[in-house]
């Protein structure tokens, strides 16, 4: 069933679990991350972000995603993660996405907030749920969101009264939050900033958000929805477990793309299945905590 962010987060920041978004750019990615969701009976986030447009169109990701979500017998959300854009936005919303983020992390403050607080109130009117970002996440080397080259990242986490004044002011339904993790691989074990996810968790009224989840511990995710994480973003995980599993398969010339599909689908269903544990959403579909 087609949801909005609040429908699933709202349950989960009550129930201490976190839902995860996973960005399929293509089919068989979309096939794996609901096919987990559904064997686990898992509320889950779907969807792509305006970086991964060149390997997956907007329109054509719509094409999908939606029938899928409508079709799938537990919460999906359709998230259109850090747009960039007004119109990419507008785009998301008229297509009939259910969730969008607009990022604005890298305007200064007043025209972060200006800009959000519009876009939040076109999202309501088409009864989608908004995203904001309050601080400015980084990214790894080779990240699709492209290179970061901050001296000091910690100049940059989101700092907890500014975020009170944030949410009041924009309407966001969740905040996306800074506190030491970074979007793609990382090279070096991040060191997230639990305390500052507890005092914004206990500051504002909204799901928090954690960005860059790939490469994290066991443990570090485990830390951060306990302190107050609703919602965990995840794409170079199922990425590479679908690469890997394509590259296993594909052992010669006479090999078609035929041979790779059910590869790829299955391991994108196991890494999704594995976080979905991990994250405390299993058995959470259409359930109040």
């Amino acid at each position: 069933m087609l949801v909005n962010l609040n429908e699933v987060l709202a349950p989960a920041r009550k129930g201490k679990f976190a839902v995860g978004l996973f960005n399929a750019v293509n089919l068989e990615l979309a096939r794996g991350i609901i096919s987990a969701a559904q064997e686990t009976q898992s509320p889950v986030i779907v969807g792509t972000a305006e970086v991964l447009f060149p390997y997956g169109p907007l329109e054509e990701v719509s094409y999908y995603l939606l029938p899928m979500a409508r079709k799938a017998n537990v919460p999906v959300v359709v998230h259109l993660d850090h747009g960039l854009h007004k119109e990419t936005c507008l785009k998301a919303l008229e297509l009939g996405f259910s969730s969008i983020m607009y990022d604005c992390s890298t305007d200064p403050y007043e025209e972060n907030v200006r800009k959000v607080k519009e876009m939040a109130e076109i999202a309501h009117s088409y009864g989608a749920t908004i995203e904001g970002e309050l601080g400015h996440v980084g990214d790894n080397e080779g990240s699709a969101e492209g290179d970061s080259h901050l001296d000091d990242p910690a100049a940059f986490y989101t700092d907890p009264k500014r975020a009170l004044d944030f949410v009041q002011r924009t309407g966001v339904d969740a905040l996306a939050v800074a506190v030491g993790n970074a979007h793609g691989a990382y090279k070096f074990p991040p060191k997230l900033d639990f305390a500052r996810i507890r005092e914004i968790a206990q500051t504002v009224d909204v799901p928090l958000v954690l960005h860059g989840g790939s490469g994290l511990t066991d443990s570090d995710f485990q830390t951060a929805i306990r302190e107050g994480v609703s919602k965990v973003n995840i794409f170079t995980d199922i990425n590479v477990a679908a690469a890997g599993a394509a590259a296993q398969r594909f052992s010669g010339a006479e090999k078609g793309i035929t041979d790779l599909i059910p590869a790829e689908v299955e391991a994108v269903k196991q890494e999704a299945e594995k976080k979905m544990r991990l994250f405390g959403s299993v058995g959470k579909a259409g359930k109040e905590e």
